[in-house]
């Protein structure tokens, strides 16, 4: 047996901001995938063996949640422990802590394998309603592994769209703009790149140490009025295609990081982050919670700006 194959997933913008209401822009990414699949008895690994107990785990986790009275779905444990014990695991090429959905694809894929009565999409794009029926599900079964899920990462993996999030409860599925010609213009220079900082963090502490800083009210009226409403603006101006007004809001956010978000940067990459700031040539942002896993890079002509980078793992997501 084997599963599709589930997406990672981005947080284009939202980061920190969707705790408190802010909008986020969440996008599908191909590069990394996991799926649910055997192997050969003979080909098996201690990465094969862990990622088996890991999804046991995970079934007594089940388990006990379909046991509340709330929680809408029945799974086909039955067919779960067999296959647990023919040796099924997660074969997964999304790298963990990094903030680009690896225990999302897993939810994603457990759901689709083994979950009855899935909750209805009516036409193929589901409306808002059916979204957040879909977040709430996730949001409980991807808790073994956070302790606390917003359910936004499995969602994303499992609907494989770009998702609009306007509030916590109004999620709705969206189109990145054809910046194919940017609208016949000229030719695309620019892009949307990952920057690989080669070291996994842990989302939990981070966020706390955000809700900390959220007590003191500088930092508080800070993100209220300056941080949502720059953050709300990158998307609004990227999805309308208007890369000029985009790239004036990202530069302020970039900024606005820079200055507030220290403890997310990690000390090697702020001269990087920087020098974009200080040259305009590009801009760094925080990709999820930050710490290390990727961050997240705009610029107007990546040809003019890529030597800069020629010493660390990048990789192009968007051209525009």
């Amino acid at each position: 047996m084997k599963s599709p194959f589930f997406n990672s997933k981005i947080l284009l913008f939202g980061e920190y901001g969707i705790i408190h209401e802010a909008m986020g822009l969440a996008l599908p990414y191909d590069l990394f995938q996991g799926r649910l699949i055997f192997k050969n008895v003979t080909q098996v690994s201690s990465k094969i063996l862990q990622s088996n107990n890991e999804l046991r785990s995970f079934a007594d986790y089940l388990k006990e949640l379909v046991k509340e009275d709330d929680f809408p779905i029945a799974f086909d444990f039955t067919s779960l422990e067999f296959d647990l014990e023919q040796g099924l695991f997660f074969e997964s090429t999304i790298p963990q802590g990094f903030g680009v959905g690896s225990s999302g694809s897993l939810t994603a894929a457990m759901y689709q394998r083994y979950a009855r009565r899935k909750l209805p999409i009516a036409n193929g794009v589901p409306t808002t309603e059916e979204i957040s029926d879909l977040k709430k599900v996730f949001a409980k079964m991807e808790s073994h592994f956070h302790g606390a899920s917003s359910g936004f990462d499995p969602l994303i993996c499992y609907l494989n769209m770009p998702l609009l999030i306007k509030s916590k409860k109004e999620i709705e599925v969206t189109q990145i703009p054809d910046f194919d010609g940017n609208n016949g213009k000229e030719l695309n220079k620019g892009a949307i790149f990952l920057l690989n900082t080669g070291r996994p963090r842990r989302t939990e502490p981070l966020v706390n140490l955000f809700l900390e800083k959220c007590k003191n009210k500088e930092f508080a009226d800070a993100c209220q009025n300056e941080f949502i409403p720059l953050n709300n603006a990158c998307i609004k101006t990227f999805l309308a295609n208007d890369l000029k007004a985009m790239f004036k809001n990202l530069s302020d956010l970039s900024h606005f990081q820079y200055k507030n978000f220290q403890p997310m940067i990690p000390s090697l990459y702020r001269p990087l982050w920087k020098y974009g700031l200080q040259t305009d040539d590009y801009y760094l942002k925080l990709c999820g919670a930050g710490g290390g896993g990727f961050i997240l890079g705009f610029a107007k002509d990546f040809d003019k700006v890529k030597h800069h980078f020629s010493q660390y793992q990048v990789r192009v997501v968007y051209e525009i």
